[in-house]
């Protein structure tokens, strides 16, 4: 039985990931910081922050693995800085707090095209997060690379939305994948035995929802 943090559990891959982690037998306890209070669920512990440092700092409960699908735009977060607390600070911040904790096996949702030379800011904010994960020295490390989201969001994203039938059409990693197909591969990832220290998951190896039945 595993004691489980998630980071992101209210996003489009977060609360997908939530409810199968609530379904497996295998989690007995998780924990899930947010800044908008959950619904109460069972086996889930819900701290709730406005800003999720606040929470991972005084974190006592030990842990076997931690999932983070933490994530924002540019353009939701409202500036440059904003994009970075969240989707590089955040993520390292819960990546400390998991390791202080006992875990060794760390899963975060990143991008396809990260990379810490590319020319797109976003791209390379995730390639310098993943660099920064990978320095810490996690005994496994999982970092799945999806491209543009398929799913049911909140608050809707225009430029997703109009680009959403073309990434459908487009081959490779490029192609268009849904949230609960990514939720789906982190879960069978966390749980199935490891092939190395880092495992990087492009977008097109996640099983589409056809693929798992």
């Amino acid at each position: 039985m595993s004691r489980v943090l998630i980071t992101g559990a209210t996003g489009l891959i977060g609360q997908h990931l939530l409810r199968l982690l609530i379904a497996d037998p295998r989690v007995s306890e998780i924990i899930a910081p947010t800044r908008r209070k959950l619904p109460e669920m069972n086996k889930v512990t819900n701290l709730v922050e406005a800003d999720l440092t606040d929470v991972l700092g005084p974190l006592q409960t030990p842990l076997d693995i931690v999932f983070c699908c933490l994530g924002t735009t540019r353009r939701e977060a409202g500036s440059k800085e904003a994009f970075i607390h969240v989707d590089y600070t955040l993520v390292v911040d819960t990546a400390i707090a998991g390791q202080r904790l006992g875990a060794k096996h760390l899963l975060v949702v990143s991008a396809h095209g990260a990379g810490v030379h590319s020319p797109f800011f976003y791209s390379r904010v995730k390639g310098e997060m993943e660099n920064a994960l990978k320095k810490q020295g996690w005994p496994r490390l999982t970092l799945i690379r999806p491209s543009l989201l398929l799913g049911e969001r909140e608050h809707s994203r225009a430029g997703e939305s109009l680009a959403a039938p073309l990434f459908c059409l487009l081959p490779g990693n490029w192609r268009a994948v849904a949230a609960q197909d990514v939720a789906a591969a982190m879960l069978h990832e966390a749980f199935s035995p490891a092939q190395r220290e880092v495992t990087i998951i492009e977008s097109a190896e996640i099983p589409r929802g056809s693929q798992r039945r």
